[in-house]
């Protein structure tokens, strides 16, 4: 799935989305610490959760601070995003991870438009960057892990 999050037009629009993206996230990364069969590879999976549930915590404060929609519950991607894993673990805990970085692609994409957005002040500019940087981590995690096993 290629996300358009990242293309608004306004900051308000773009932290909106991004809460939404945030969210569907999170759906997906407690389906996968479900269905995984190495514990091992949960317990890491659940760290990269928390780091969404700090990015919401954040999202949600950025919104009430201009004034933008905070989503309380995720969209239409959410089903595409705990989909994908749903069908890969018949396949495997490779194939979940491999799923998920399909995932990440689209947090780290969003997440490189955020932090050019033309709207954003320094200190969202900041905080898109270290959330951008920790979805890299992410993707190159689940990429890495996945070929090994």
């Amino acid at each position: 799935m290629v996300t358009m999050v990242g293309n608004e037009e306004t900051i308000g629009k773009l932290v909106t989305n991004l809460i939404y993206l945030e969210r569907d996230a999170i759906a997906a990364y407690e389906s996968v610490i479900e269905r995984l069969d190495d514990k091992q590879l949960s317990v890491q999976v659940a760290a990269f959760r928390d780091d969404h549930l700090q990015h919401l915590q954040v999202l949600n404060e950025i919104a009430r601070e201009i004034g933008a929609e905070a989503p309380t519950d995720g969209d239409m991607k959410q089903m595409l995003t705990t989909g994908k894993i749903a069908l890969a673990d018949l396949f495997g805990d490779s194939a979940i991870l491999k799923a998920m970085k399909t995932n990440e692609d689209d947090t780290v994409t969003a997440y490189e438009r955020a932090s050019r957005h033309e709207d954003a002040i320094p200190q969202s500019k900041a905080f898109f960057l270290k959330a951008l940087h920790d979805e890299q981590r992410h993707r190159e995690w689940f990429e890495t892990t996945a070929k090994a096993l």
